[in-house]
């Protein structure tokens, strides 16, 4: 079946789409699959060029292709500019959904750890020790689950990333003891099996929510809830 995003919110100036996780968001030369950036261009085919990059037309910020959520994307270039300003200020509040490993002990907390790319791969680590960014993560429990034979243990998670790195939430959840379900780069290989048997349908990381101010003064709040792939598995595998 062929993933498309829907439009969740559109003015003049912005669309806010809400991409399925398995959609990549801009073309990768190994691959022909669908893209966000290929629908972009045949929903709204005035968006190209906007922007300063052919391949990312309109587009500010990303989600990897396994995140699930909200995009924001801007119909021209005055607006693109705008919106990048937002995202390297920091004023666009962004909060995901994120069902984790274990039992989080602190209900609200702050992941404030600088991380980088380990040597000789594209993975992170805050134990890296080349192209050091800083990185920081707030979160709140939402609530604890259980596997319904009780033997593990899960918590789902509000975050806000307050910077935006590459994968930093899957990294800064790992680096707590914490990986995300359905994480094959950065969980263990523990958590991959016991999760294939459960039945995770894929990376547990949903962009929910976006608020942020409009070029007229208008402020917006726009969710998306947790796709019913992620609903269902909770429903019937944790309790």
């Amino acid at each position: 079946m062929n993933k498309v995003p829907c439009i969740v919110y559109e003015n003049n100036d912005v669309i806010v789409i809400n991409k399925p996780s398995g959609l990549l968001v801009h073309p990768h030369k190994l691959s022909h699959e669908p893209t966000v950036t290929s629908w972009i261009l045949e929903q709204f085919p005035y968006i190209e060029g906007v922007g300063e990059n052919k391949h990312r037309p309109g587009m500010v910020h990303r989600l990897d292709k396994e995140t699930s959520g909200l995009m924001v994307i801007a119909k021209n270039q005055e607006t693109f500019f705008f919106l990048k300003n937002l995202f390297q200020t920091r004023a666009i509040e962004k909060t995901y959904s994120a069902l984790v490993w274990g039992h989080v002990a602190s209900r609200e907390g702050i992941i404030d750890k600088p991380f980088g790319i380990l040597s000789g791969t594209l993975k992170r680590s805050v134990r890296a020790t080349k192209m050091i960014k800083d990185a920081v993560t707030h979160y709140r429990v939402v609530h604890y689950y259980k596997s319904t034979d009780s033997r593990e243990e899960f918590t789902l998670l509000h975050v806000s990333p307050k910077t935006g790195r590459t994968h930093q939430i899957r990294v800064h959840c790992a680096s707590i003891g914490h990986p995300i379900l359905g994480d094959i780069l950065y969980g263990s290989k523990k958590h991959i099996d016991v999760g294939k048997k459960l039945g995770v349908p894929h990376l547990f990381l949903h962009a929910e929510s976006l608020e942020f101010t409009l070029k007229n003064g208008e402020r917006v709040h726009i969710s998306a809830d947790m796709p019913e792939e992620l609903k269902k598995f909770i429903d019937e595998k944790l309790h």
